[in-house]
């Protein structure tokens, strides 16, 4: 059964918090926290990990750049115990330019690789409780001896998922992690032609059980009392998502390269509508849930049931912060398990 979790992409702090009370009231599994130019992963977990005492909370995604390994372990290490346990580490590197441009990384070659050599090393520092850490490979050189004791995190491991979109990025899932966060354009295609098969090659190659690694999905979802409103909500975030030129490969593989081919050129065009009026209702259908709360709460098992996990959040491209605001709020009223636990 696909369990069900809440992402939050905008609004401050405060935000931030109340959304996490509100959707552990209304029983969701876990709150997702990402981070983008004007947004931290790692302070918005912690302050969720603060503010509940029973849901998951994770980062999806906080980025594997700009930050050391030891930086990385260590923050991890703090929301497990403030959360008691609750924390799932989601990593992702990003773009090549956000890499360079964003996080002064000088090498951007390679974040498969990358992201292979980084996990693992993750692991071995949150034992560091247990003796030196002394590794040398392409991307990180670390020669760490503890000169006092150190007292073990609150678990023996936790679980680390990695952000994927093309296969070679998949496939490092596959190899070294607990999951693979799916970017909310992921179809039902793709996944099964693409994704399922490159977390296959990783497994098999790293010698590990294909069921070790789960499946965390983003789905996209506005509600309206306007039907149009609502789709034409969701059609601009994913239309958002689809105009760098790197997505151009996974649309094609999805059967919507025309599609793409429009949204680019209204993106460099710097004509959001047009950008909108691009995405096909088959792309949106693959790719969101929108409508009315009925409808929604319809349409969505179709979407979910691909993913162990499926996190909802609510399109924010184009839209007014108080209509994030509420089509977040409207997300958990629609979903709630109980009602009487809203409040």
């Amino acid at each position: 059964m696909t369990t069900r979790g809440i992402t939050v992409l905008a609004g401050g702090l405060k935000d931030t918090r109340e959304i996490a009370r509100r959707a552990e009231n209304a029983g969701f599994d876990a709150v997702w926290s990402g981070e983008f130019l004007h947004r931290s992963a790692i302070v918005s977990v912690a302050a969720t990990a603060a503010a509940t005492t029973r849901i998951g909370v994770g980062t999806a995604i906080a980025y594997a750049v700009g930050r050391s390994p030891l930086v990385l372990a260590n923050d991890a290490r703090f929301l497990d115990e403030l959360s008691d346990g609750r924390l799932v580490l989601g990593l992702g590197t990003g773009t090549r330019r956000m890499m360079q441009d964003w996080h002064g990384v000088s090498d951007p070659d390679g974040p498969a690789t990358r992201m292979e050599e980084l996990v693992p090393l993750l692991r071995r520092l949150w034992r560091l409780h247990e003796g030196p850490v002394r590794h040398q490979g392409r991307f990180y050189s670390l020669d760490i001896t503890p000169t006092a004791d150190i007292q073990p995190p609150t678990r023996p491991a936790v679980p680390i998922y990695t952000a994927g979109v093309n296969p070679r990025m998949i496939e490092a899932a596959g190899r070294v992690s607990d999951g693979l966060i799916c970017h909310p354009t992921l179809t039902d295609r793709y996944l099964d032609e693409v994704a399922r098969p490159a977390i296959a090659r990783g497994a098999l190659k790293a010698g590990r059980p294909l069921g070790d690694i789960r499946l965390k999905g983003v789905v996209i979802c506005a509600i309206a009392d306007d039907t149009a409103s609502a789709r034409r909500e969701a059609a601009a975030q994913i239309a958002f998502y689809v105009a760098p030129k790197a997505y151009g490969p996974v649309m094609a593989a999805s059967g919507f390269a025309a599609e793409a081919a429009e949204i680019r050129a209204a993106f460099q065009a710097g004509d959001h509508r047009r950008m909108t009026d691009a995405v096909s209702d088959a792309m949106l259908d693959q790719m969101a849930v929108a409508g009315t709360a009925d409808e929604v709460r319809d349409a969505l098992p179709a979407l979910e049931k691909r993913y162990d996990h499926a996190a909802l959040y609510s399109p924010s491209f184009t839209l007014a912060p108080e209509r994030v605001a509420e089509n977040t709020e409207a997300v958990i009223e629609t979903f709630a398990r109980r009602s009487d636990r809203l409040g």
